[in-house]
């Protein structure tokens, strides 16, 4: 080895060491910058026919850990689905009370139900009658204000859903950008650190929105799939849309876009493939994720569990059972009853059983003057072993024979002996079918009622009655909660909660004992899709107990989905550590580095000055 390759070789270091030094004021310079991934110099030795001449750059790396990089992602999703979740429960878990708490609905029911087993120890007192009616009140305006509550959060999340879909749009517009400029740079030798980080970065953030993987080709070039394998970009991006709505309590989600009252995601690919995101179950985690289940379950259980409530109250006090009597028609047997007061909304009970086997059934019969919105679903009713048939009794019993008549096939017959009468019998002689019981639950409309039903809560202002009338494929029960209010006529004659008829005394305490009876101690089904009791063992309790019951739930809600959060915060943390280990810059690492680059840079200058050195001794001789 010559002077002139000791020479080239010094040069060579000093230019290393410059890239080396660049490399570090990078690094630090970018500590804090999000997304930036630490910066490392690779050399090599340069050769010139198979001897080394000194020493190159190779390369500047990333340091990246792919496997902790794919981790990273999958926790974001499942922390910023968690995070949307947890701050929206807070928000119900406020809004509902804690527990026993003053504010709380339970709290309210029971102060009701208090004031009118005062009102039972002193029916003539004008003050406790008073009492009674502004508990009812406060009762009715709490559920008022808790509909309107849900209902604000529900479009709350409708707007966050369609803000974060913008985001989505804007991440993948830039990840297609940035991913031009890398595949246009690839075959130019340039250094793409930078631009990989920003795309990273991009992908991060949208990983936090919805689920995805990210593949690569080897080439610098990546696809983006969600986990359920609908592509998001591949060389072009793929754009979504929202149609955001404005939603009440009746606005709800469904897969047929001329029926939805709530906005949905389509995805638009470059090629016009369209496809509906929510229907097609795309989304399973990310913010968006949980934005759509707070949408579409979580919200829509706390308007059912406020609806079922205020169902509760109002046909606790309002309805009452007809009872049938025995009928026979030659050899047939069976019941018949008097329909005159059935309303749309109230049903018939009928219960028979089929002897091969044997096997009884149970059915409900509703009162449905829409057409359209039969036939109705079996979960109408929280009984889970019923047959719920709708039928409609606007023309009568007469005009309802024929449908009843198919309804169940011809061992169950159905007649109209007289009036409102609606007769029930078996097959007779062949003995296939036996009626076991028939009665109808009528909604009471007049305050004087002869008994201790009354239309104490009524659907918005006014005497509207509340019978849960099914219309346009809807029940009245939707988004009751809203709606409810204390009966007016009451309002302006407190008298009607003693009096029964015309001859009710004043210290009569029979109507307060009964509605008192029928919140506190009579037990009655509640419907699943409030999220409490199942499909196949709903909640039975009183109104008090159900009242209780949302409370809790909601409180415990709470509690999993902040003790979820935490877990998923711990996870993410030590996933952000890890990655910060590997890729982040440590300023002392770096400081430590750039004073082995200056004393390389010092050594290689040195070498050279006793390169120069030799050559002036040399020109010298």
């Amino acid at each position: 080895m010559g002077l002139g390759t000791a020479l080239n070789s010094a040069l060579s270091g000093i230019r290393a060491t410059q890239v080396g030094i660049g490399v570090v004021a990078t690094n630090v310079a970018n500590a804090e910058t999000p997304g930036y991934s630490r910066k490392t110099l690779a050399l090599e030795t340069a050769l010139a026919g198979g001897s080394g001449i000194g020493v190159r750059v190779a390369n500047v790396n990333r340091e990246l850990d792919i496997y902790v990089q794919r981790q990273l992602r999958t926790e974001l999703a499942g922390s910023n689905y968690i995070d949307a979740i947890a701050k929206f429960r807070q928000q119900i878990d406020r809004m509902y009370g804690e527990p026993g708490s003053a504010s709380a609905l339970d709290t309210i029911v029971n102060g009701f139900t208090t004031s009118l087993q005062a009102l039972s120890a002193d029916p003539q007192s004008v003050s406790t009658r008073q009492a009674v009616l502004n508990a009812a009140q406060v009762m009715a305006q709490k559920l008022n204000s808790l509909s309107g509550d849900v209902t604000m959060m529900r479009n709350q999340a409708e707007t966050a859903i369609g803000d974060a879909v913008g985001r989505v749009n804007g991440l993948l517009k830039t990840i297609e950008e940035v991913q031009t400029q890398i595949v246009s740079l690839s075959s130019q030798s340039v250094e793409l650190g930078a631009l990989m980080d920003q795309r990273d970065h991009a992908i991060n953030e949208l990983a936090g929105l919805i689920d995805i993987q990210v593949t690569n080709n080897g080439t610098n070039q990546i696809s983006i799939f969600t986990n359920s394998g609908v592509s998001l970009f591949d060389l072009q991006a793929s754009q979504l849309t929202f149609n955001e709505k404005p939603l009440s309590a009746q606005s709800l989600w469904n897969a047929n876009p001329l029926l939805s009252g709530a906005g949905t995601i389509n995805l638009v690919a470059p090629n016009g493939f369209s496809l509906d995101l929510i229907a097609d179950r795309s989304i399973r985690s990310g913010k968006i994720a949980g934005l759509l289940e707070l949408r579409d379950d979580i919200l829509v259980k706390a308007q059912a569990q406020l609806d079922e409530i205020a169902h509760a109250l109002a046909t606790s006090l309002s309805s009452r059972t007809v009872d049938s009597t025995t009928a026979t028609s030659g050899a047939q047997s069976g019941f018949q009853i008097d329909l005159a007061d059935l309303l749309p909304g109230n049903s018939i009970s009928l219960t028979y059983t089929t002897n091969a086997g044997p096997t009884t059934s149970r059915v409900t019969i509703v009162h449905v003057d829409d057409p359209s919105s039969l036939p109705l679903s079996n979960t109408l009713t929280a009984d889970p072993g019923d047959t719920v048939i709708g039928i409609n009794f606007s023309g009568g019993v007469a005009g309802a024979l024929a449908a009843l008549n198919t309804a169940l096939g011809p061992n169950v017959q159905f007649d109209n002996p007289s009036g409102s009468i609606l007769r029930v019998l078996d097959d007779g002689a062949p003995d296939l079918v036996n009626i076991n019981a028939l009665s109808a639950t009528v909604t009471t409309d007049s305050i004087l009622s002869g008994d201790g039903t009354l239309p104490f809560f009524v659907d918005g202002g006014g005497t509207t009655l509340y019978s849960n009338v099914i219309s346009g494929g809807r029940q009245q029960k939707v988004g009751f909660a809203a709606r409810i209010a204390v009966n007016s006529s009451l309002l302006a004659d407190p008298s009607g909660l003693i009096k029964m008829d015309a001859n009710t005394l004043a210290g009569d305490s029979t109507r307060p004992d009964f509605l008192w009876q029928r919140l506190t101690a009579t037990n009655r089904l509640f419907s699943p899709s409030t999220g409490i009791g199942g499909v196949g063992q709903p909640f039975s309790g009183s109104v008090v107990n159900f009242a209780q019951q949302i409370i809790t739930y909601q409180s415990t809600a709470t509690e999993n989905a902040l003790r979820l959060k935490d877990g998923q915060d711990v996870v993410l943390n030590s996933i952000q550590d890890r990655m910060a280990e590997g890729t982040g810059v440590n300023i002392d690492s770096e400081m430590s580095r750039l004073l082995q680059l200056q004393n390389a840079y010092a050594a290689n200058a040195r070498v050279m000055t006793a390169v120069k050195e030799l050559f002036e001794l040399l020109m010298r001789v």
